[in-house]
């Protein structure tokens, strides 16, 4: 079941953020982008989502259950349209259907670099999965938020170039 809120039909590309884990100073930078490039944001999770009243901001609330966010997002990621996720078998599937992919610490995933991720990704499980303490990711930092604003900035005036956006 997937419930989402009523929007303005979108033009172009389209922005899909893995909401679920991602973090509330980046979910603010792309409030701010939408409404300033009047480019569709849709945030997609398990858990219902207050997002600020505009025509650009949507929520769309899934089922809860292990990568339905991220199978909903991959089911509907077009060519062209950005990514917003740290899940790197997300990122893999949605490189693939021709999306760009940003990390919410402003890394751009790309096909060039998914594999290395994917294998670090599995070496570093394969370590959980033999006890070994791996820790987490450090919180965002200072430097992470300005990656990103500047990632998300070149994504968007790559896009009004090459699509009038």
């Amino acid at each position: 079941m997937t419930t989402e809120s009523p929007l303005t039909p979108p033009v172009g590309p389209r922005i899909w953020v893995d909401a679920d884990a991602c973090p509330r100073p980046v979910k603010e930078m792309l409030f701010r982008a939408a409404d300033r490039a009047r480019i569709q944001v849709t945030l997609v999770a398990n858990q219902l989502l207050h997002v600020p009243p505009s025509p650009w901001i949507s929520a769309l609330q899934v089922a809860a259950g292990f990568d339905v966010a991220d199978n909903e997002i991959a089911a509907r990621a077009q060519q062209g349209d950005l990514i917003i996720t740290a899940d790197i078998p997300l990122a893999s599937a949605v490189i693939a259907k021709g999306a760009d992919v940003i990390d919410p610490r402003g890394e751009n995933l790309t096909g060039a670099n998914i594999a290395e991720r994917l294998s670090m990704r599995d070496f570093m499980q394969g370590l959980r999965d033999a006890g070994v303490q791996t820790g987490g990711p450090a919180g965002l930092s200072d430097a992470d938020k300005k990656a990103f604003g500047r990632a998300l900035d070149t994504w968007l005036a790559k896009k009004r170039r090459t699509t009038g956006l």
